[in-house]
């Protein structure tokens, strides 16, 4: 894969409707996910001298996603601000360019907002799986 730009990994949140339209959170110059397995051990006294072992597929799986930038309207900007503090489950869509889709139900954890003297105003924004993503490649 060749190198990507920053700025064509894309954040949306989905409307809730069947089918699902998704809106890009406009404006977010950083943004990143993580996706983590967390692992449950399983080593005891008969494990080939001493080393851990892992039981397949037992650990539990989530992801969290940022971002930071600025809101391009005021449509945007109510419409996080009435899901953070909703505290809803909602569905939400990570474009990573030339490698697939992450899709599923997050929580907005954190929403923050700031801005310099001679600056624009910036928002950052925290989001935690909370059930199932889906991964669908490009």
């Amino acid at each position: 894969m060749a190198a990507q730009k920053g700025k064509s990994l894309l954040l949306k949140l989905g409307d809730g409707g069947a089918p699902e339209v998704f809106t890009t959170i406009a404006g977010l110059r950083a943004k990143s996910i993580s996706l983590n397995a967390g692992t449950v051990d399983v080593t005891n006294a008969d494990s080939v001298n001493e080393w851990r072992e892992l039981l397949p597929g037992a650990g539990v799986k989530t992801a969290s996603v940022s971002g930071t930038g600025v809101f391009k309207d005021q449509a945007v900007d109510g419409t996080v601000r009435s899901v953070f503090f909703a505290q809803s489950h909602d569905n939400w869509q990570v474009i990573i360019p030339d490698f697939g889709a992450i899709e599923g139900a997050f929580q907005v954890t954190n929403l923050d907002y700031a801005g310099e003297y001679n600056g624009e105003a910036v928002h950052t924004i925290a989001l935690e799986s909370a059930g199932e993503l889906t991964f669908t490649a490009i």
